[in-house]
């Protein structure tokens, strides 16, 4: 039978052998009967050494990884084992405390539920969702003890939704490796919740990140200000580019509804992706439709050509330029008498030395992986529909994004 073979390799430490294997009831599961191999001795639970063992307790079943689309079920009567340093404890050899499932289960039903939501996962292996949450609960803990924080040269941080009524999430990425991981996770975008990840990291730690990339969110500046003040803090570009284009869409909406208002012709009726997109994601229609909207002279017009000299501000690489570029940038956006594009002068203005930043950092970091590491989280999210309970929602990210390092088996399923 070759399931002796399979459960002989399996055993924590090749401590135990098989003895007979019965079928269970209704013929849909098996049961294993195993015990320790001759001459071994007992081990202790709580320091793993061994120790006498002198009595057995009553037989107990625990559930193991399915075989042939058979469940599996190991028999076994647990020594007492009396220990010099933890006492009198009861010998575990493949679970922890009263649970009634193997490590290896565990491990097994967790590994699984980073590829399927916990619903599919408990429907396609015959289990139950709770169990498949206790596996993901037991994983990730141990993961986040034995995960190494050292060499931390760069982080992102940035803000996902995770609810409706403006619940946020604060994510902490490292983004200066190939090994692009979720480091961290706080529940809002406070001040206080994001000090929570300095005091996990300690100030060792802090005091060698280099550089930090973040948005405006003035809680996030805050922080990174006090704590990692020896570190060249480097504005998202994504969300400047965001804030210009909102400003834009703002003032288009602002003016088509006065020259409906006023009785003008529709010249800015479907013409919102015409200026937003970029050039080279233009469809040939809205190239045509976008030359035609040029040739008035139109407060969008001139917000739209604010926002495409602007892009100009990238392309530099001596910070000196960038900064005199930024300069009369603002200064002939303040003439235009366009409130929302003054707004995102000013802005750019009060900020002006953290954009600078980005050219002192010779544009190694942005915002790219932190956003393309957001859409997992949200895939996360929403492969499940949500999570009622920011804990579940915590471990579910850890677990899908984490990449944690995982307990070693004797034998791999998988």
């Amino acid at each position: 039978m070759e399931l002796i073979t399979i459960l002989n390799h399996c055993h924590h430490h090749r401590r135990f052998v098989y003895q007979h294997a019965r079928f269970g009831p209704g013929n849909k599961s098996i049961e294993v009967d195993v015990g320790p191999r001759e001459g071994s001795a007992a081990v202790c639970s709580g320091c793993h050494r061994p120790a006498p063992g002198y009595d057995h307790l009553p037989e107990r079943s625990f559930e193991f990884i399915p075989l042939w689309g058979f469940l599996v079920f190991l028999l076994y009567r647990m020594r007492r084992v009396d220990c010099r340093d933890c006492g009198v404890v009861v010998e575990v050899p493949w679970s922890d405390g009263k649970h009634p499932w193997t490590r290896a289960y565990m491990l097994f039903l967790a590994r699984w539920a980073r590829k399927l939501s916990g619903k599919e996962t408990a429907v396609s292996f015959h289990t139950s969702w709770d169990k498949v949450c206790d596996a993901v609960e037991s994983v990730v803990p141990w993961g986040l003890e034995h995960r190494t924080l050292a060499s931390i040269r760069a982080i992102g941080v940035d803000e996902i939704q995770y609810a409706k009524g403006h619940k946020y999430l604060t994510l902490v990425y490292p983004i200066d490796q190939g090994f692009t991981r979720l480091l961290w996770v706080g529940k809002e975008r406070t001040l206080e919740s994001f000090q929570g990840f300095f005091t996990v990291l300690g100030e060792p730690l802090a005091s060698q990140i280099e550089f930090v990339c973040s948005d405006l969110w003035q809680p996030y500046l805050d922080v990174i200000r006090q704590k990692c003040s020896q570190a060249l803090h480097i504005l998202d570009r994504f969300h400047i580019v965001a804030k210009m284009n909102k400003a834009l869409d703002e003032v288009r909406a602002a003016e088509s509804r006065k020259m409906a208002q006023e009785g003008y012709p529709p010249l800015l009726k479907k013409s919102r992706w015409c200026v937003l997109k970029r050039k080279q994601n233009l469809t040939s229609q809205q190239k045509f439709r976008l030359r035609d909207l040029l040739r008035y002279n139109l407060r969008t017009v001139r917000a739209y050509l604010l926002k495409e000299d602007f892009q100009h501000f990238w392309e530099y690489t001596s910070p000196t330029w960038a900064g005199m570029f930024l300069d009369f940038w603002c200064y002939e956006t303040m003439r235009s008498r366009i409130e929302p594009m003054k707004k995102i002068a000013r802005t750019l203005r009060a900020h002006r030395t953290l954009l600078l930043n980005y050219f002192k950092a010779r544009k190694q970091f942005s915002s790219g992986v932190i956003e393309g590491l957001n859409n997992k989280a949200k895939v996360t999210m929403r492969r499940s529909y949500g999570f009622r309970t920011f804990r579940i929602l915590e471990l579910a990210l850890y677990h899908s994004l984490g990449k944690l390092p995982e307990p070693e088996l004797t034998h791999e399923f998988f």
